[in-house]
């Protein structure tokens, strides 16, 4: 299955123009590894806007998600592990995404094919987006991410505001539910799991992110 994140090709854009505060602080920057490291931990999908029918009719179903980043400053790469609760039951998939610095995206294979997101950083230390599609006005999509699994108004409001920059209509916005997690069961084995076998490929990161978003 596709996963949200990465739910459409996505083409390289400029940056927003600055027509207002909050489009000017929707930031694309280069990708460096203070941002990396930032990113490292567990994150949770809160909501997203996808203009794709297919598209939207896949995220309709996800009631919840969290995942984690395990970044390898090196070889500009990331290991994603996320948990999916749909139609009230949980999926897990693990892979990798590939980091693009300069262009600020990343990029994962599904299937054969490649898709990318550019990952657009707010003045929240705690939450960030990804951008698809933005060049095609009947498939571009927006998704938003938080360190917890409910963000807060201000956050929202950001989420809403980003929305509008973007010319979407947050009336469109599918948003999750973690009341609605399946996943905690698979979670509490793949940390057994991991306690037996210390040696085994890396899992979720214990810890959490840094407390504070990479330098602008």
């Amino acid at each position: 299955m596709v996963l949200p994140w990465a739910l459409a090709v996505l083409s390289l854009l400029p940056l927003l123009e600055a027509q207002s505060p909050a489009c000017a602080n929707l930031t694309a920057k280069p990708i460096t590894n203070a941002t990396l490291d930032w990113l490292s931990g567990r994150w949770f999908y809160i909501g997203s806007v996808f203009l794709d029918p297919a598209f939207k009719q896949m995220v309709q179903k996800v009631q919840a998600s969290d995942f984690y980043f395990t970044p390898n400053l090196t070889q500009d790469t990331i290991l994603f592990q996320q948990y999916l609760s749909i139609d009230d039951h949980c999926e897990y998939n693990s892979s990798v995404l590939w980091v693009h610095r300069e262009n600020a995206t990343l990029s994962r294979y599904d299937s054969g094919k490649k898709f990318m997101a550019q990952l657009l950083l707010q003045d929240f230390n705690s939450t960030y987006l990804l951008a698809f599609s933005m060049d095609d006005e009947n498939k571009r999509g927006l998704s938003f991410y938080a360190n917890k699994p409910e963000a807060t108004p201000e956050q929202l409001e950001g989420f809403r505001e980003a929305l509008e920059c973007k010319g979407m209509d947050k009336s469109e916005i599918m948003y999750t539910d973690w009341k609605k997690d399946q996943c905690e069961p698979l979670r509490r084995q793949h940390q057994l799991e991991r306690k037996k076998e210390p040696d085994s490929s890396p899992g979720p990161p214990a810890g959490g992110h840094s407390s504070e978003p990479p330098s602008p």
